[in-house]
């Protein structure tokens, strides 16, 4: 089913993928006067907020900052089969320069490319100890692709990610 021109339909309850904070909820929506103009905002509680953060969006502008449902079956699947996949050799890179690759990824939102970065630092890290800055990297990149599929499936955390292990053990 294609999306409506632009927009999502968030309701209070769903959750929502916002990049580089990964899973939030829908609290509420709200109405503000912004000058002379009424507008709505979503109101979003990041899942592992510790304290009370919320994220507000504008709902004219939520596709375009990359607000987004979670992702379907079918590209948990091809999550899967692309963290089977054996990544490009980095040997000839820079490390800060390979680390701004990763960067970059993580902040376009998708999960497909935060997913290579796990799958690459994961790979990476067989042969050659990650600097402290690749180790944070590949949790966030964990975290945000294993939150995400829990969440799509309705399955735990745990189970998530055991399975994602799984695939990396393989091969």
């Amino acid at each position: 089913v294609p999306m409506q021109a632009g927009t999502y339909d968030f309701k209070v309850g769903d959750k929502a993928i916002y990049p580089k904070q990964g899973v939030t909820e829908v609290v509420s929506i709200e109405q503000r006067k912004i000058g002379s103009t009424t507008m709505e905002f979503y109101v979003l509680r990041p899942l592992d907020a510790k304290n009370n953060d919320r994220i507000r969006v504008a709902v004219g502008q939520a596709k375009k900052v990359g607000l987004r449902p979670p992702i379907s079956e079918s590209d948990i699947q091809e999550i899967f089969s692309l963290l089977e996949e054996q990544p490009v050799v980095f040997d000839n890179q820079t490390w800060n320069r390979r680390y701004r690759g990763f960067m970059d990824k993580i902040k376009t939102g998708s999960v497909f490319d935060v997913a290579e970065v796990m799958r690459d630092l994961y790979r990476l890290q067989v042969e050659k100890s990650l600097s402290f800055g690749e180790k944070k990297m590949l949790e966030t990149a964990r975290n945000l692709v294993v939150k995400e599929i829990a969440v799509a499936r309705s399955r735990s955390e745990e189970s998530t990610q055991a399975e994602i292990e799984q695939i990396f053990e393989k091969n």
